[in-house]
């Protein structure tokens, strides 16, 4: 019997998932939450581009979870509102359905997360007796599953590095992601995921959560972060980047051992492909990627693997946001048959795209 899912918010993120929902045939989907006015009403195949399937998207939150459901994928975006986040996920929690998003990265590992919002998400899912996973593509699935299996081939592990080399110049997000890394900012602009802590809050719980995997005691969790600016103006989907602001940034978490970074979580990020010349040290996806993940294990064996990504229209950006939707989608039926509770990817069997591949 296919699970029943209510999909909560259609942007970016949600706009994947929601198609993914209606075609997955284990799934069921029963209803839509839109924050947008100009959403609510419409038909949930309308809302991602296909065929009107017949159900109707509202923003009445009570009405859709009084409706018998499994679990709600939640896709609001999170980390501009956290605390109206975290009442959502608690309220649909508490109202017995489980909840599988990508929205909060710093719930991705629950140990690493704030003790008072672990409390009170962990007593919500006791309350209602369901789970929450939240994950991704990064923090996510590139942190951590795809390590972890490559870690299974080594007799010895002596460093994990992943490393984002991600062109950000076709991804329509200026208001959050270009404003809270600084792009088209001057290189002193106080961006927030500059600030005293940002980093390792939003990238922390996978270097933590790898070191748990491993068996290791890290003595502290370090950050590091550098920008540089474009020469020239570029012109890009995220926005248009004046000369001399910042069209690019690197930044990285260390699980330091002995004084030594043994697990490192880093972005290279830029905006517009035709900039590398702004940071030619810095290095780049292999000929014929656009933009990728590269992981790189030191030990016996050493291994190095490059994760290409494409979406349908060939971006890899929304490639990037279609993988962080399935990371969570695939997940469901997993997290619908786990105990109550906070799940991480540790907690849960290998999740794999079980009857997606359509004949």
């Amino acid at each position: 019997m296919a699970l029943r899912v209510i999909q909560w918010s259609t942007g970016n993120v949600g706009y994947h998932a929601l198609r993914a929902i209606i075609h997955h045939p284990d799934l069921e989907l029963v209803g839509v939450f839109a924050h947008s006015p100009a959403k609510v009403g419409k038909d949930a195949g309308e809302l991602c581009g296909i065929e009107p399937v017949g159900i109707t998207a509202t923003n009445n939150a009570q009405e859709l979870l009084a409706m018998q459901a499994d679990c709600v994928a939640y896709m609001a975006q999170g980390e501009p509102r956290p605390r109206e986040t975290v009442n959502d996920l608690c309220m649909i929690l508490e109202a017995g359905k489980n909840v599988v998003t990508p929205s909060l990265i710093s719930l991705y590992y629950p140990p690493f997360s704030n003790q008072k919002i672990r409390q009170r998400i962990e007593a919500a899912c006791q309350k209602g007796g369901v789970s929450l996973y939240a994950s991704g593509l990064d923090p996510g699935f590139s942190g951590d599953a795809l390590p972890f299996t490559l870690m299974s081939l080594c007799e010895r592990v002596d460093s994990v590095r992943v490393a984002e080399l991600f062109d950000y110049g076709t991804y329509n997000d200026p208001a959050f992601t270009g404003e809270y890394f600084g792009f088209g900012k001057p290189i002193d602009y106080p961006a927030a995921l500059f600030a005293p802590g940002g980093i390792k809050w939003g990238w922390g719980g996978i270097v933590q959560m790898t070191a748990d995997a491993l068996g290791v005691t890290l003595d502290e969790i370090r950050e590091a972060h550098e920008r540089r600016v474009t020469p020239k103006t570029l012109h890009t989907k995220m926005m248009t980047v004046e000369a001399g602001t910042v069209a690019a940034l690197h930044f990285q978490v260390q699980g330091i051992v002995k004084g030594r970074p043994v697990i490192v979580a880093e972005h290279y990020n830029r905006l517009g492909s035709d900039i590398f010349d702004c940071a030619p040290d810095w290095p780049k996806p292999p000929e014929g990627l656009p933009s990728c993940y590269r992981v790189q294990i030191e030990g016996s064996p050493s291994l190095t693997c490059y994760l290409g990504i494409k979406g349908y229209d060939g971006d890899h950006n929304t490639g990037g946001v279609t993988a962080t939707a399935m990371r969570v989608i695939n997940a469901i039926p997993a997290v619908c048959a786990a105990k109550p509770g906070m799940l991480s990817t540790l907690d849960l069997p290998l999740v794999t795209a079980r009857h997606l591949m359509f004949t």
